[in-house]
C-alpha cells in the first residue's frame, strides 16, 4: 500500500475530542428519537413548514454533523466521494422500491457500504443525512432518521467484528441487524406516522390489521418480517461491492486496516 494513503496517528487530545463529538452526536440522535416516540407529535410528516418537523430536521442534522466531525480525520479523500454517492444510492433505490408492491426497502445499501468501509460513526451519519435529504421531497421519511443511523452503526460494528471475512457472514449480520432496526422503527411507524409509507410494506400492515391486530402490533410484525430479509439482502450487496473494490482503495480506510475487515489477504 502506498504510504501517502495512511493517515497520521492522532494525539490523545485529538482522540478525546473525537470521542466527545461522537458521544454528543449519538446522544442527540437517541434523544430526538425518544422525543418523537414519547410525544408522538402531529404535523411532523407535513413538511418543514411545521415547527416540530423543522426542529426534528435540525436536531438530526446537528447529530449527523457531530458524528462526521468525529470520524472525518480518519477518512481518506476517497470517502468524501463515497458518501455523496451512498446518499444518492439510498434515495433512488428507496424511492423506487417504496412505490412498488415489494415488502422491502433497499434504501440503506449506501449506508451499509459506508459503515463497512468507514465505521460506525460514518455509517450512522450517512444514514441520517440520506434520510434528511430524502425528507425534503418525501417528508414521511423524516421520523425514521434514527433507524437509518442504527443501520449504519450496526454495519460498522459487523465489519469490525468480522462479518466481511466470509461471504455468508454478511447476510447473517444483516438478519440480526434487521431485527434490531425493526424493533426501533416500529414505534415511530405506528405512533408518529400511523403505519408505513411503502406500498408493499403498507399492504402487510393492512393484512395484519384486518386480522384484528392493533396498529403497533401490526407494524411490529411487518417490520420483523420485512426488515431482517431486507437487511440481509442489503448487507450482502454492500459486502459484494466492498469485495469488488481494488485492494489499494479499500485498504486506504483505517477501519479496514486496523480490524482486518477483509481478512489478512484482503487488507494487504
Amino acid at each position: 500500500m502506498s504510504p501517502n494513503l495512511l493517515l497520521p496517528e492522532a494525539s490523545p487530545t485529538q482522540l478525546l475530542r473525537r470521542r466527545v463529538l461522537g458521544a454528543a452526536g449519538t446522544l442527540l440522535l437517541v434523544g430526538t428519537y425518544l422525543f418523537l416516540v414519547i410525544t408522538q407529535p402531529t404535523g411532523i410528516v407535513e413538511g418543514l413548514g411545521q415547527g416540530v418537523a423543522l426542529a426534528t430536521f435540525a436536531s438530526y442534522l446537528i447529530a449527523a454533523i457531530l458524528l462526521l466531525l468525529a470520524v472525518l480525520p480518519d477518512l481518506p479523500v476517497s470517502a468524501l466521494t463515497l458518501i455523496p454517492v451512498a446518499l444518492a444510492l439510498n434515495i433512488i433505490l428507496g424511492q423506487f422500491v417504496g412505490s412498488v408492491m415489494v415488502p422491502l426497502y433497499l434504501d440503506s445499501i449506501g449506508t451499509v457500504l459506508v459503515g463497512f468501509l468507514a465505521g460506525r460513526r460514518a455509517g450512522a451519519a450517512t444514514g441520517v443525512l440520506s434520510t434528511l435529504i430524502w425528507s425534503l421531497f418525501a417528508p414521511t421519511v423524516l421520523p425514521f432518521a434514527a433507524g437509518a443511523a442504527l443501520v449504519g452503526f450496526l454495519a460498522g460494528t459487523a465489519a469490525r467484528y468480522g462479518a466481511l471475512r466470509r461471504p455468508y457472514l454478511a447476510p447473517i449480520a444483516g438478519l440480526v441487524s434487521g431485527v434490531l432496526v425493526g424493533v426501533i422503527s416500529s414505534p415511530v411507524a405506528a405512533f408518529v406516522y400511523g403505519g408505513t409509507s411503502g406500498v408493499g410494506t403498507g399492504a402487510v400492515v393492512a393484512a395484519f390489521r384486518s386480522m384484528g391486530d392493533s396498529l403497533l402490533s401490526a407494524v411490529t410484525k411487518q417490520a420483523l418480517i420485512s426488515d431482517p430479509g431486507d437487511k440481509a439482502i442489503v448487507f450482502l450487496i454492500a459486502a459484494l461491492l466492498v469485495f469488488a473494490l481494488p485492494k489499494r482503495l479499500s485498504g486506504s480506510f483505517e477501519l479496514i486496516r486496523r480490524y482486518k475487515v477483509l481478512g489478512k489477504s484482503g487488507n494487504k
